[in-house]
């Protein structure tokens, strides 16, 4: 068994899409970065990664590439998966958290969960994502940014 956890955070701001665990999510601000800045899919990268003491995704994916600019997150994911499971991994499952003030994120949940099992090779019923506010504390209060924290454990290939 394994355990890795993941955390990722990115600006909100004007005339970018948001997408967060594979779903686009109608609201007026999306995430800034040089892919598409899905934070919940980065912070699952890099759980997976660090489960299997395979870095980061700024490793494997440097944002000074060009061939990452706007890339859709679930191929890094992909890529991802094709590594731990080379390196002899399953997931067991996913838990994870996303910190945002607006938009309600909980009617775009089962989706979510839906997307990251088929990418994982896992069942739904392993994931699991909570969607939290900060009460209008800090950063993510102001509505300045969306944080995503993901843990996951693995078991070596049956």
């Amino acid at each position: 068994m394994r355990i890795g956890e993941g955390f990722d955070l990115h600006a909100l701001v004007p005339d970018r899409p948001l997408v967060i665990g594979g779903v686009n999510i109608p609201h007026d601000k999306g995430l800034l970065g040089h892919s598409d800045a899905d934070v919940l899919i980065h912070a699952l990268i890099d759980a997976l990664l660090g489960a299997c003491g395979l870095g980061d995704i700024g490793q494997h994916f440097p944002d000074t590439d060009p061939k990452w600019h706007d890339v859709d997150s679930k191929l890094l994911l992909n890529k991802v998966y094709a590594m731990i499971c080379r390196a002899g991994y399953e997931v067991v499952n996913i838990d994870s958290t996303i910190i945002a003030e607006q938009p309600k994120l909980s009617p775009h949940i089962p989706e979510m969960r839906r997307i990251l099992a088929a990418l994982v090779g896992a069942e739904v019923n392993q994931i699991n994502i909570k969607a939290k506010t900060s009460e209008r504390l800090g950063a993510v209060g102001r509505e300045e940014c969306v944080v995503a924290t993901v843990t996951v454990l693995l078991s070596t290939a049956t």
